[in-house]
């Protein structure tokens, strides 16, 4: 039996700004610190340089569309002289890059391909970031060989692509995943150059095609959760093959119905995250970023923002949707509803607590039994301060966070028709053109909605009041914000509503619309956007009653 066997499992995944900025200090401080007391596994993102713009994703997005934006190259290769499709464990190879040598008769680095500075571009900075974090020339060596190859493959299927004119959601899917095989290639040699046994593991190839039948689509065309239930148990067993080496795995988990892109978007990686700690029933799930954590109110606006060791699933959900950057709702309900822990983490101070999302926040923690398994002191410390905070945390609204570039739509009832089919007319038109309320309020004769306004173009707005003026009178205020204040049971908290509106009104900020959140965690109002960070302030001190000299993550009661 591996010596291993009767560990834990630990998922820790590493966003795209972390692995390109912190990878030696991610191999050297962080998994290794890890290592006696769990198996880990470790979940990359694709590199990010400093600028978003230049970060792996984006410039293998700009490739796609550089392969798609330019007249074919005259002369190199036709589409007869394409490779017909193969099948390799149940998949066709029409989804997935092919390998350099199956287009030898291409010429990709002729000066009319345009996405070819691009992929020079990938190629050269992760070779640059291998020979600053490797030191053994052979792991060097071996890894300069591995990214070459993957940029050819990734070069000849764009010049295929160009070639034919066309790029598929599944193909587009394979051209973004080379950022997450380069950057999981190159972290699984920094940590066997640091003496960690390590294995690059790509799940690109591992979804048998019988996952894609329809039983796998809810009636609306989005994947359905006994899907996720399946793709946990798959990967588990292939993370369990690992043995006592660290799992490096790649976020990008090969062809899903409808295109990874599509069904999940960008932040699929954090989903396969939480699918790997559901099926391996982990400690919990650990998602490093360049922040402490979960604080009370943006704490680049809010200069009293305190950290929030611990928050409830519903309560993060919120915050993440009202602007908040947290944890994504689908990586959040793939670990939770496995009762696993989501643990929010700083790659730039280890040491610290983060924030924990507890699966049952009222859940007793026993530092007895964590003392008994031979918890370390650092863990115990952890522990202990949330327990404190369990016992604290109901008393108080736990954040505030404003969400701004909100559009008002307001539509008042011209009498002609009775209430029901007023608002059915109104929520009709709306979804006829794709507008997503973020709030919603309503009477017999008016609703008003706040939705995004960078969701509908401008011609799509003005021919969606042209459409809403059939059944009343419209009006419209941009330039708007969400003010949401976010805790458990909000609706219970006698006269917490009353304190915020009044905060509001002693600070001259007008309130445009008000809503409450059938869930009862938010209570939220539209403000216009040039009193956004004016009322974040006010708001925060006032509701979450944080005084500015107080402990970080610490608040006094009310």
């Amino acid at each position: 039996m591996s010596p291993k066997a009767n560990l834990k499992w630990l998922v820790q995944k590493f966003g795209g700004t972390s692995v390109g900025k912190f990878d030696v200090k991610i191999a050297e401080d962080i998994v290794s610190a890890y290592l006696d007391q769990y198996r880990v596994v470790v979940v990359c993102s694709a590199r990010s340089s400093s600028t978003k713009a230049l970060g792996t994703t984006n410039l293998l997005l700009r490739a796609v569309n550089e392969a798609l934006s330019r007249p074919q190259a005259q002369g190199a290769i036709t589409t007869s002289s394409l490779p017909s499709a193969q099948t390799v464990n149940g998949l066709s190879t029409r989804n997935y890059l092919p390998s350099p040598n199956l287009f030898s008769t291409v010429d990709p680095y002729s000066s009319s391909v345009p996405f070819n500075a691009t992929v020079d571009l990938l190629k050269s900075e992760h070779i640059t970031a291998a020979k600053q974090s490797l030191k053994d020339p052979i792991l060097l060596e071996s890894i300069i060989n591995e990214i070459e190859h993957d940029c050819e493959g990734l070069r000849q299927f764009l010049y295929a692509a160009q070639i034919i004119n066309e790029i598929s959601p599944r193909s587009k899917d394979s051209i973004v995943g080379v950022g997450e095989r380069l950057s999981c290639k190159l972290m699984a040699a920094i940590l066997k150059d640091r003496g960690i046994d390590s294995e690059f593991v790509s799940l690109e190839n591992i979804i048998p095609e019988a996952f894609g039948d329809p039983d796998s689509m809810t009636t609306t065309g989005i994947l359905g959760q006994s899907f996720y239930d399946r793709l946990c148990i798959l990967f588990a067993e292939r993370i369990r093959q690992c043995e006592d080496r660290v799992p490096v795995v790649t976020g990008f988990f090969g062809p899903v119905p409808g295109s990874v892109l599509k069904q999940i978007g960008r932040g699929y990686t954090d989903v396969l995250a939480a699918l790997l700690a559901a099926g391996l029933q982990a400690s919990e799930l650990q998602i490093w970023k360049e922040v402490d954590g979960v604080f009370t109110a943006d704490p680049h606006k809010v200069s009293t923002a305190r950290l929030i060791p611990i928050i409830s699933p519903d309560e993060a959900a919120e915050l993440t949707y009202y602007g908040s950057e947290v944890v994504h709702p689908l990586t959040m309900r793939q670990a939770i509803s496995k009762k696993i822990p989501i643990r929010i983490k700083n790659v730039k101070e280890p040491n610290g607590q983060g924030t924990i999302i507890r699966p049952d926040p009222s859940q007793i923690i026993d530092l007895e039994a964590m003392v008994q398994s031979g918890a370390s002191l650092s863990t115990l410390k952890t522990a202990a301060t949330e327990l404190e905070e369990l016992k604290r945390v109901k008393r108080l609204p736990t954040a505030v966070t404003i969400k701004k570039n909100i559009l008002v739509l307001n539509v008042n009832s011209n009498r002609k028709h009775v209430s029901h089919t007023f608002l059915a007319g109104v929520f009709n038109t709306l979804d006829k053109f794709g507008v997503i309320a973020d709030l919603i309020s309503t009477s017999e004769v008016h609703v008003g909605i706040a939705t995004e306004a960078g969701d509908i173009s401008k011609k799509e707005l003005v021919q969606l009041i042209h459409e809403l003026e059939r059944i009343g009178t419209v009006s419209i205020f941009d330039d708007m914000a969400i003010l949401s204040l976010v805790g458990h049971q909000m609706s219970h908290r006698v006269g917490i509503a009353g304190r915020m509106f009044t905060t509001l009104a002693e600070g001259n900020i007008n309130i445009e619309m008000i809503s409450q959140g059938a869930s009862e965690i938010n209570v939220s109002c539209v403000i216009q956007a040039r009193y956004a960070d004016k009322a974040l302030s006010l708001i925060h001190q006032s509701c979450l009653q944080i005084k500015p000299e107080g402990v970080p993550g610490r608040r006094v009661g009310m």
